[in-house]
């Protein structure tokens, strides 16, 4: 069984919205944090949010601030990624991830956390 399983991508117009979810099997009282990702075809992977799994609180790549919103429920061992106002470049595979390491508080949203587990990723189209 998969401990990270992602759901919710799906093919959209410009301007539509989308909510991602990824559950965690994991013990959670070790997650320090959970975040996402994205990887568009011939690029590289990059960061698009985290949050830390008992303080909540919120880290966003430039990109996708005031679009998007990370959120998690912590009965339901899962986190949420509410995407508004998609543009074609939002055009992804999206992956989720945990960390169950102590963050490095001296660095950027992007690699405040070192992600031990990875999900096998939503695909998100969005059409112009």
């Amino acid at each position: 069984q998969a401990r990270l399983v992602e759901s919710g991508g799906g093919l959209v117009e410009a301007g539509d919205s989308l909510r991602l979810s990824c559950a965690t099997s994991g013990r959670t009282f070790s997650t320090y944090a959970m975040g996402w990702f994205r990887q568009a075809p011939g690029q590289e992977r990059e960061f698009v949010s985290a949050i830390s799994w008992t303080e909540g609180d919120v880290y966003y790549a430039d990109f996708v601030k005031g679009r998007f919103t990370i959120s998690r429920d912590r009965a339901k061992n899962t986190i949420y990624l509410q995407m508004n106002s998609l543009k074609p470049e939002d055009t992804a595979l999206y992956y989720c991830a945990e960390s169950i390491l102590p963050p490095f508080r001296s660095q950027g949203p992007s690699t405040r956390y070192k992600y031990d587990y990875w999900g096998q990723g939503t695909q998100v189209t969005v059409s112009s």
